[in-house]
């Protein structure tokens, strides 16, 4: 069974082994302990057999280490942390590897983002129940780490008739230009939702997995395909154009 993942939770202990020793930069460290690029960047197929990259842009998690926490505690202790219980009731805790932030609660519960894959997610998780565990506090076991929303982008590289796509999906769409200039479209299967921009380029938001995005997007793309905004040859010199006009209406005038 995998270390990282043990039916569904996160198991502590490869990483407090790991992690009491000292950590050498040089050293080959295990490939389920150290930061990866994989998984940022994921690719869909679209009908025809074409390629389209999404790129993942942040990702929410939310974990629980099972043990109430002094938080004015934690960031006494703890470098890269604020906390302001006047303003918010929570430590934000930052890692640089990898990059990630936590809102971490009195109750031990916490919130995770920042993050571009699953794999980095996970891990720093991890990272911050160990945080926390050298402070003083014992976190359970396994702690109950879960993916609550991807948000992810793609550029089309072709313009989008908002305005048909709304007309013709207004079931699903809705389309404000006044108050924002992207239109929003919700799939029901996989819950996904889509910020689509007249440029092409547009944000998926509301996946919990990665394999989601991607589904997500195929299903779509045949109907954004249906509404590519196609446009006329532009006329260079507008002026020239309309008397050059002129000029042939004068010519068949001497003809005749």
């Amino acid at each position: 069974m995998n270390p990282i993942h043990s039916q569904g939770k996160l198991a502590l202990p490869p990483l407090i082994k790991m992690a009491t020793a000292p950590l050498d930069r040089n050293s080959n460290m295990p490939s389920q302990h150290a930061p990866s690029l994989a998984g940022s960047v994921i690719e869909a197929t679209a009908e025809g057999g074409e390629k389209l990259l999404l790129r993942i842009q942040n990702m929410s998690s939310t974990a629980n280490l099972g043990v109430p926490l002094d938080l004015k505690k934690i960031a006494l202790k703890c470098r890269n942390t604020e906390f302001n219980p006047r303003r918010f009731g929570a430590v934000i805790m930052r890692l640089r590897e990898p990059r990630a932030t936590a809102l971490i609660f009195r109750s031990g519960k916490m919130v995770i983002s920042g993050s571009k894959s699953t794999h980095n997610a996970t891990l720093a998780a991890k990272k911050f129940a160990l945080i926390v565990e050298r402070v003083g506090f014992q976190p359970k076991e396994s702690i109950d780490f879960m993916v609550q929303n991807v948000v992810a982008t793609c550029d089309l590289k072709f313009a989008i008739r908002l305005e048909g796509l709304v007309y013709a999906h207004s079931a699903f769409c809705s389309y404000e230009p006044e108050l924002f200039p992207g239109l929003i479209y919700r799939l029901v299967s996989p819950r996904v939702v889509f910020l689509i921009f007249v440029s092409g380029k547009i944000v998926l938001t509301g996946a919990k997995k990665e394999s989601e995005l991607s589904t997500a997007l195929t299903k779509l793309y045949p109907v954004l395909l249906e509404f590519k905004k196609t446009t006329s040859p532009a006329v260079s010199n507008p002026v020239a154009a309309s008397s050059a006009a002129k000029g042939n209406g004068r010519m068949d005038i001497e003809e005749v």
